[in-house]
């Protein structure tokens, strides 16, 4: 899959229902077919919606992890809590169940923001204080994360 790209803006109906952005749902029409995985994310307050292909890459790399060490069982059992298979429906409409709309603290405004591969689902208010937060430190981050001299000359 290619990366996706932008940040959107939606609204979640009473039922925990959202439209896909025209934009977004036309960037994942290749997976339209094979249905999502939705899941809380590790490090902030918002959920992943992963390509089902996307899923199954990382859980080739889950799987080998030696499931006779107790750390990685622990891990495993966090890391997939909460996990739902969910499709689009044929009105373009992708149903957040409610255990995770909890986690999320989804209200009624969300962010619909693509992270290369997978698309983070933010309540707005608190994606916008993690934009917020991050402000100050992201160009010493940018520059440890992706400054590195390359092998290749390109800078």
């Amino acid at each position: 899959m290619n990366s996706l790209i932008g940040t959107y803006e939606c609204k979640v109906d009473a039922k925990g229902r959202l439209m896909l952005p025209a934009a977004l749902k036309k960037q994942l029409n290749p997976s339209l077919q094979n249905g999502f995985v939705l899941k809380r994310a590790v490090f902030q307050p918002c959920l992943e919606l992963f390509p089902m292909s996307e899923w199954e890459v990382l859980m080739q790399k889950v799987n080998k992890l030696n499931k006779f060490k107790k750390k990685n069982n622990d891990f495993i059992r966090r890391f997939t809590a909460g996990v739902k298979v969910v499709e689009i429906d044929s009105n373009g409409r992708l149903l957040i169940p409610k255990d995770l709309t909890v986690f999320a603290d989804i209200t009624k405004n969300i962010v619909m923001s693509s992270a290369i591969n997978i698309i983070e689902i933010w309540d707005k208010d608190k994606y916008e204080k993690a934009i917020d937060d991050a402000t100050g430190d992201f160009a010493d981050l940018a520059e440890e994360v992706m400054g590195q001299d390359d092998d290749d000359g390109i800078s």
